[in-house]
């Protein structure tokens, strides 16, 4: 089977190094290593080309996003023969025995089409990121599995997608489903293309001897607002794809709405009172001006989903 890992960068060059160099230690069969750089204004691909010349550089001259960056890794590799497609985040540090423990699962479980890998924080060794998550029709969002729970922890819950710091897929899932979808840009993607593989009949599972150290949300440079923005503009979209009318009608009436009313009136609130702490020229104001901002996001999440505005959203996330 031939494998080939696709890494993406976005202005990640110390990461996107550090997890190469892990790959080179890897104890394993020969396998394609595909770095797609998206857009990076940074010299990371100067640098990355310098430490790792016989790795293929894909350059896509713009930030195309996490979907439609990988996209473009997946469609080379898939053109090369590539049996085996590895999406892993470069902000990753990889055990030397991590590609074997994928090959040997794909081997012994030729049944199940997709696995994740066992992710441990890079910050807290004795803890694990997460699994995966499950889908929760009750409050609209995935319940996480593992989150936050000791290294060991395993499941014997189904789970909807797998974590998407590190995903092994099979070709045949492509063929059948297509690439990842490229208007998430950020966040629920592989949500969404795991949903659809299993509703398509292809079984996800994870691999525990996978093992992997993740630093946890290193993509964000806009921080919090950033990933508030992207989460929710991106639990939208995935609902409207993958939830029936009635699911959606509900799930919008009883929690959509009233929590975006609730962020609403919190916004409203959180400006009164900065207004006044500037007025009376009282401490804490950043800690009041980042609450706002993430109650701005939310609701520009939920604003651009609506007016169908996509994309790599507002320019004022990406500010420090």
């Amino acid at each position: 089977m031939k494998l080939s890992i696709v890494i993406l960068n976005w202005n990640g060059k110390t990461d996107t190094l550090a997890c190469l160099t892990s790959l080179k230690k890897m104890h394993a069969p020969a396998f394609e290593t595909i770095v797609v750089d998206n857009g990076s204004t940074d010299d990371s691909v100067t640098a990355i080309a310098k430490r790792f010349p016989n790795i293929t550089l894909l350059q896509t001259g713009q930030n195309l996003g996490y979907a439609g960056g990988n996209n473009v890794g997946i469609e080379h590799a898939l053109q090369q023969g590539a049996d085996l497609v590895l999406l892993l985040n470069n902000d990753t540090i990889v055990d030397k025995h991590f590609v074997q423990a994928l090959l040997d699962a794909c081997q012994n479980h030729p049944n199940v089409a997709i696995f994740g890998a066992y992710p441990i924080r890079m910050t807290d060794t004795k803890k694990i990121d997460h699994l995966g998550g499950r889908w929760n029709n009750t409050t609209a969002t995935f319940d996480l599995i593992g989150l936050g729970k000791p290294k060991g922890f395993k499941t014997d819950q189904p789970l909807d997608y797998v974590c998407g710091c590190s995903i092994l897929i099979r070709k045949e899932v492509f063929e059948k489903i297509g690439l990842l979808e490229p208007t998430f840009f950020l966040f629920w993607e592989e949500a969404d293309f795991c949903m659809r593989a299993k509703k398509a009949g292809f079984n996800l599972e994870i691999c525990y001897e996978a093992k992997l150290f993740h630093k946890v949300s290193a993509s964000f440079i806009g921080g919090t607002p950033h990933k508030t923005y992207f989460w929710w503009r991106g639990r939208c979209l995935w609902i409207e794809r993958n939830c029936s009318k009635e699911e959606k009608d509900r799930l919008y009436q009883t929690v959509l709405r009233p929590e975006i009313r609730h962020i609403f009136k919190l916004r409203l609130i959180k400006t009164a009172q900065l207004f006044l702490n500037k007025l009376f020229q009282r401490k804490r104001l950043s800690q009041k001006k980042d609450k706002l901002l993430q109650y701005k996001a939310a609701l520009a999440g939920y604003r651009d989903f609506c007016k169908a505005s996509f994309g790599s959203g507002p320019s004022w996330l990406f500010k420090k």
